[in-house]
């Protein structure tokens, strides 16, 4: 038998699949894909991918250039090694922090290895573009990025080395970077279409990338690190950490002054509401920050949690704790357990509050001093807040922001996200074209990234079953797994039927080891995960095969032409 070029056949495949789990594997992705002999781990974070990965890693990458090219994309390749120096420029290297591989040659330049590349991009474009006739450009590349996290898991779905396609716009107007985003978007819903994923598309934040309008693309799956909303009514969706809450100011007049009240061993939320018989919703939480070193309270309504991750992202690049006991010792004006921000906010203390803290809202909060609270504590009468922000943990139930029903909340793998940066990263490098009227124009930008890598584990999360992998066929190995169950006749008729298929531009994976089992060639098959799985079996010898589906299990027995005739047909 000639080997061609769409057929792989296992006898001569490095292909080492696994009957258990590797220890370490926590998601049904890190799992199978190892045990499959689809990736191997080099080191914490750090994957090989093998012949059958490299396959599904290339299908994905496939289509997304096809739809990238669709819309006038223009590939490149930047390099992965780059000048710190460019994102000293623009703040990212302070923003990123600890994530950044950083490096330095041997005459003491520092490098870093790429997390992303807008800083680069934006000198390609200035050093290759000088007229409001080059524009609008879009540019993207396939490329490995680099991100040292401090505690890689979930198998690809978290690496330090990732593979990601990244583009980027450049516009002369807001008008003419809206269009890009909507060119973007409209090609991100195509590529997720064809590559089989379920996937909501929900309001995200910028972070370290900066900009204003940006969204993600989410596929729901109970291994995803990110937590999103959705509404059941209006069909809303958000990350949670772009869920605002707008709440009305009340009148500050018709209260009653506030009271001091003894209350003896209620340091919490929960034995201060059991002592006073209120509801922990009646009471106002400050939390104890320091941000940058600089001690800040941040008031949330009493029955609810602070997410110190949105904290962060809002105050980002500033740095975020937790007040120790060390802090307290420090600050003898600050009573713990009994702060309250009554003639210490913007004195002792900056205030910052969730908006449910709204103008014209009453407490029962610390009166900072031991053991004593104040009754009737109003904001913007007996304090004032210096900055409203979301920083409330989001819950089952919580209005939505478009239209007051309930949210329901869901678990996600990231798989896209795309931002319209603005001029950001243009005025930092002074990117500017010649105008119309023959003027320099600064540039606006764009930025798009889809995690390649992440999406093949993010499909195998979305689409397996209990018996393994199950692929949807665009990003397949193959398109049909022939499996030879007996001897010698059985493994002559795979091999033929092998040819046949790959001849007529059937991609196949055929099975033809002579020291495996029938049941171990089975279980592999199912393992592996191709959509079809053709097995030449005990009725070889009369010319007829069996046919199954991997993901809905339907077989059916079938004569040996009529198979190659549907198999072909379901290709072309």
């Amino acid at each position: 038998m000639s080997q061609h070029s769409h057929v792989q056949r296992m006898s001569r495949m490095m292909l080492k699949t696994l009957r258990d789990d590797p220890a370490d594997a926590e998601t049904a992705s890190h799992k199978l894909l190892v045990r499959a002999g689809y990736v191997r781990r080099s080191s914490a974070g750090v994957w090989t991918w093998l012949p059958l990965g490299k396959r599904v890693l290339e299908n994905v990458a496939r289509v997304v250039r096809e739809e990238m090219d669709g819309i006038g994309g223009q590939e490149v390749l930047l390099p992965a090694l780059l000048p710190r120096e460019l994102y000293e420029v623009t703040g990212r290297a302070e923003e990123y922090g600890d994530l950044l591989f950083a490096l330095r040659d041997r005459k003491g330049v520092d490098y870093v290895l790429g997390p992303t590349h807008e800083e680069l991009f934006a000198q390609v474009v200035k050093d290759q573009c000088s007229s409001y006739k080059d524009m609008p450009v879009i540019l993207y590349q396939i490329q490995i990025k680099y991100r040292d996290e401090a505690r890689p898991r979930s198998g690809v779905l978290r690496g330090r080395e990732f593979h990601m396609k990244d583009s980027y716009s450049f516009d002369t107007s807001d008008d003419g970077l809206a269009a890009s985003y909507g060119l973007h978007r409209e090609a991100y819903q195509r590529i997720f279409d064809r590559l089989g994923f379920d996937y909501r598309i929900v309001s995200a934040v910028s972070g370290a990338m900066g900009g204003s309008a940006s969204e993600e693309f989410l596929a729901p799956a109970a291994a995803g690190e990110d937590t999103y909303v959705q509404c059941p009514s209006c069909g809303f969706a958000a990350n949670t950490e772009a869920l605002t809450t707008t709440v009305a100011p009340a009148p500050l007049d018709g209260h009653p002054p506030v009271e001091e009240l003894d209350t003896p061993g209620t340091p919490t939320i929960e034995t201060l509401a059991a002592h006073l018989g209120v509801p922990a919703s009646a009471t106002l939480k400050n939390l104890l920050v320091k941000i940058d070193g600089e001690i800040t309270a941040v008031g949330v309504p009493g029955d609810r949690e602070v997410d110190l991750g949105k904290l962060a992202e809002q105050l980002a690049p500033a740095e975020v704790e937790v007040v120790t006991a060390e802090d307290f010792a420090g600050r003898p004006d600050l009573v713990r357990g009994y702060v309250g921000p009554q003639g210490m906010a913007g004195k002792a203390f900056r205030y910052l509050a969730d908006p449910r803290v709204a103008p014209g809202t009453s407490w029962v909060t610390g009166s900072n001093k031991p053991d004593s609270h104040a009754r009737n504590v109003v904001c913007g009468r007996d304090f004032e807040v210096d900055r409203y922000l979301d920083v409330v943990v989001v819950e089952p139930g919580d209005p939505c922001p478009r239209c007051g029903t309930g949210i329901e909340l869901d678990r996600a793998i990231e798989i896209g996200h795309i931002f319209q940066l603005g001029r950001k990263y243009a005025d930092a490098f002074e990117l500017d074209v010649l105008g119309q009227n023959g003027k320099p124009v600064r540039v606006t930008m764009g930025s798009y990234g889809i995690g390649v890598s992440r999406a093949v584990a993010a499909l195998a999360e979305q689409t397996h079953d209990e018996l393994g992998l199950c692929w949807p066929r665009e990003v397949a190995p193959a398109d049909v797994h022939i499996v030879a169950a007996g001897k010698a006749k059985q493994t002559e008729l795979a091999l033929e039927l092998a040819e046949k298929l790959g001849a007529a531009g059937v991609r196949v994976l055929v099975d033809d080891r002579a020291s495996v089992s029938p049941g171990v060639k089975f279980t592999d098959a199912e393992l592996i995960g191709v959509p079809q799985i053709l097995v030449a079996g005990r009725r070889a010898g009369d010319g007829v095969v069996e046919l199954k589906d991997r993901r809905s299990g339907e077989r059916e027995e079938l004569p040996v032409d009529e198979a190659l005739a549907r198999l072909t047909a379901a290709v072309g």
